[in-house]
C-alpha cells in the first residue's frame, strides 16, 4: 500500500465500449436532452403563469421538473461531450462533485414525490380542509425538507466513498461517477463501506418509497368507500399521473442500485443508467403533460400566447 500511487485523475470509459455506435448515441441523447429542457421549462412557465395552476399539487410538480432539469444538467452535458472527445478524464475533485449533486438531486426528486402523494392523500381524505392543511409555507418546507434531507443523505455517500484510497486501476467503466464502478477503484473498501452505503440508500429510495405506498394504501381505502363513481374516477385520476412517474423512476432506480452487484455487471448497468439520466426526465414532463387536461390548457395558452406576441414582432421586422 506504501509503495503505490494515489490516483486523482480518473478516466470515464463510459461507451468507448462501443466505438461504432457514439456517433448515433451522441444524435439522440442530444436530442433528448433538448427535449428534456424544452418540456420542463415549459411546464414551470405554464404552472408560474397560470393561476389557476397555483395550488400545491403544481407546486410540487415545479420544483420536481426543475429539480430533474438539474440533475440532467450534471450529467448529459458531460457525457455528450465525451462521446465526441478523446480526452475523457476527470479529476477526483470533479468527480466527487458530480456524484454529490446527481445523488442529492435525485434523493430530493424522491422526497418531492413522496410529498406529492402526501399532499394527494390530503385532499382525498379532508378535501373541506385541505387549503387550511397544506399551506403555501407548509409546502416550501416540505419542499425545503426533500432538499435538505436529499442533500445530506448524499453527503453521506461521497464521504463514505471518497475516503477511500484510490490506487490501483483510474478506469471508471461507466459514463459518470457513478457509485459502484468508482468503489471498485478503491484499495481499502470493505464491507462497513459497503452496509454505509447501502443503507443510506435504503433510507432515502425505500424510505421515500414506503412513503409513498403508505399514502396510497390511505387514499385507495377512501376512494372505494366512495359511493359515486364519478367521484371515484375524478379521485383516481388526480393520482394517475403521479403514479406513473414514480413507477418509473422507482423502477430504474432500484434495479440499479438495490440488486447484487458483480463485477461483470457493470456493461449492464450502464445501458440501464441510460434510462434514467435520459429517459426518466424525459417521460415525466411527458406524462404529466399528457395525463393532465389542465396542464395541457395551461401549456396552450403559454404556447398560443408567445405566438401572439411573436408574430406582431415578425411583421414589424418585415417593414
Amino acid at each position: 500500500m506504501n509503495n503505490q500511487t494515489a490516483v486523482t485523475v480518473f478516466l470515464l470509459w463510459g461507451f468507448s465500449s462501443f466505438p461504432d455506435l457514439q456517433s448515433l448515441l451522441f444524435v439522440g441523447i442530444f436530442f433528448s436532452y433538448v427535449i428534456i429542457l424544452a418540456a420542463n421549462v415549459a411546464i414551470v412557465v405554464a404552472i408560474r403563469f397560470s393561476h389557476n395552476l397555483h395550488t400545491p399539487m403544481y407546486f410540487f410538480l415545479c420544483g420536481l421538473s426543475i429539480s430533474e432539469t438539474c440533475a440532467s444538467m450534471v450529467i448529459i452535458p458531460r457525457m455528450l461531450v465525451d462521446l465526441l472527445s478523446h480526452n475523457k478524464t476527470i479529476s477526483l475533485p470533479e468527480c466527487a462533485t458530480q456524484m454529490f449533486l446527481f445523488f442529492g438531486l435525485a434523493a430530493n426528486n424522491c422526497f418531492i414525490m413522496a410529498a406529492m402523494s402526501y399532499d394527494r392523500y390530503t385532499a382525498i381524505h379532508n378535501p373541506l380542509n385541505y387549503h387550511m392543511l397544506i399551506t403555501g409555507s407548509i409546502c416550501c418546507q416540505m419542499m425545503m425538507a426533500s432538499f435538505l434531507v436529499g442533500f445530506l443523505g448524499s453527503l453521506g455517500v461521497i464521504i463514505t466513498v471518497f475516503s477511500l484510497s484510490f490506487c490501483d486501476s483510474k478506469i471508471i467503466q461507466h459514463f459518470f461517477c457513478d457509485i459502484s464502478p468508482v468503489i471498485c477503484l478503491a484499495c481499502d473498501y470493505t464491507f462497513m463501506h459497503e452496509m454505509i452505503i447501502f443503507s443510506l440508500f435504503v433510507s432515502g429510495l425505500v424510505g421515500s418509497f414506503l412513503l409513498i405506498m403508505i399514502s396510497y394504501v390511505f387514499i385507495v381505502s377512501i376512494v372505494v368507500k366512495m359511493s359515486s363513481a364519478k367521484g371515484r374516477y375524478k379521485a383516481f385520476s388526480t393520482c394517475s399521473s403521479h403514479l406513473c412517474v414514480v413507477s418509473i423512476h422507482y423502477g430504474f432506480a432500484s434495479f440499479v442500485y438495490l440488486k447484487p452487484k458483480n463485477s461483470g455487471s457493470f456493461r449492464e448497468d450502464m445501458l440501464m443508467a441510460v434510462t434514467y439520466t435520459v429517459l426518466t426526465p424525459l417521460l415525466n414532463p411527458i406524462v404529466y403533460s399528457l395525463r393532465n387536461k389542465e396542464m395541457q390548457i395551461a401549456l396552450k395558452k403559454v404556447i398560443i400566447g408567445n405566438v401572439n406576441r411573436f408574430i406582431p414582432f415578425l411583421q414589424r421586422s418585415n417593414k
